[in-house]
C-alpha cells in the first residue's frame, strides 16, 4: 500500500496494473482490500486504484468530526486522482463506495469514463426513510465508541479482515455520522442525468431493499446494465470474486 497527502490528510491506497484507470471505493467499515479478488483479472488490462476512506483502514482518522462528509470524501477521490496524474477514470464502489461514486459523478461528470455500482443504493427521497437510515448510522457510531473495533465482529470474511486493518474505532464512528448518514436527495435525483456507461451489480441474496435499489437505478440510468450475482449477499466482491471479475471485464471490454 502507498500513501498520498490529499486535502490535509494521509490516504492509504493501492495502485496496480496498466492501461486506463479505475478508481474503486469500499463499503462502510471495510477497506480497499475488498477489491483484492478483482486485481488478477483486471490488472493486465486496466490500472486499478483502490483506497481507504477517511476513518477507515490505514488512512488517517481526523479527530474533528466535521472532517467527515460526503463532500470531503468526493474531494479525497478527486485529490487522489490528481495526485496520481489521472485525468479520467472509471469510477466505482460497493455499498457506501457506490453511493460516493454516484456523488462523485454528480460533482465531476467530466472525469467519469464509466460507473460501476455494487450492492449499493442511491439514497432516499423520503425524509422519514432517510431519518431511519441516519438513526441506524448513529447507532453504529455509538456502538463503536462503546465497544471499539469489537463492534465489527461478524462471520463475514471481509469484516474479519477489516478488523485487522483499521486504525481507529473513533474514526469509524465519525465516518458513520458524517459519511454514512445522508442529507437530502441530491444523489438519487441525479440518476437521470447520468450519461456515461454504467454497470450495476448486486448479490441475489442481498437484502430485498438493496436488490430493489439496484433495479431502481437500472431503470433510472439510461442504458445501464444490471447484473445479479447468484449465491452472493452484500459483499459480492468477496463472496463471488470470479463472477464479479467476469462482469467487470465484460462491461469494461467495450470502454
Amino acid at each position: 500500500m502507498a500513501k498520498a497527502r490529499v486535502n490535509g490528510i494521509e490516504l492509504d491506497y493501492e495502485d496496480g496494473g496498466r492501461g486506463p484507470a479505475i478508481l474503486l471505493s469500499h463499503g462502510y467499515s471495510a477497506t480497499g482490500r475488498m477489491w483484492t479478488g478483482q486485481r488478477p483479472t483486471l490488472e493486465p488490462h486496466w490500472r486499478l486504484v483502490s483506497w481507504d476512506m477517511r476513518g477507515h483502514g490505514q488512512t488517517e482518522s481526523p479527530d474533528d468530526p466535521a472532517q467527515y462528509s460526503e463532500a470531503l470524501t468526493v474531494g479525497d477521490m478527486r485529490g487522489l486522482l490528481r495526485h496520481l496524474g489521472i485525468e479520467r477514470a472509471v469510477i466505482g464502489g460497493l455499498s457506501l463506495g457506490g453511493y460516493m461514486s454516484l456523488a462523485f459523478h454528480r460533482a465531476h461528470p467530466e472525469i467519469v469514463r464509466a460507473l460501476v455500482i455494487c450492492d449499493s443504493g442511491p439514497g432516499y427521497r423520503n425524509a422519514d426513510a432517510r431519518d431511519a437510515w441516519n438513526q441506524r448510522a448513529r447507532e453504529r457510531a455509538r456502538d463503536l465508541e462503546t465497544r471499539g473495533l469489537d463492534a465489527l465482529s461478524s462471520s463475514s470474511r471481509e469484516m474479519q479482515d477489516a478488523m485487522r486493518h483499521h486504525r481507529s474505532a473513533q474514526g469509524l464512528a465519525h465516518a458513520a455520522r458524517g459519511m454514512l448518514a445522508q442529507e437530502g436527495a441530491s444523489v438519487i435525483d441525479s440518476l437521470p442525468d447520468v450519461r456515461v456507461p454504467t454497470l450495476i451489480i448486486v448479490g441475489e441474496e442481498d437484502p430485498a431493499t438493496t436488490v430493489a435499489d439496484a433495479r431502481e437505478m437500472n431503470a433510472a440510468i439510461q442504458g445501464s446494465k444490471l447484473v445479479i450475482i447468484p449465491q452472493a449477499a452484500h459483499i459480492v466482491t468477496i463472496e463471488q470474486p470470479a463472477a464479479v471479475s467476469r462482469a467487470l471485464m465484460d462491461f469494461l471490454a467495450a470502454r
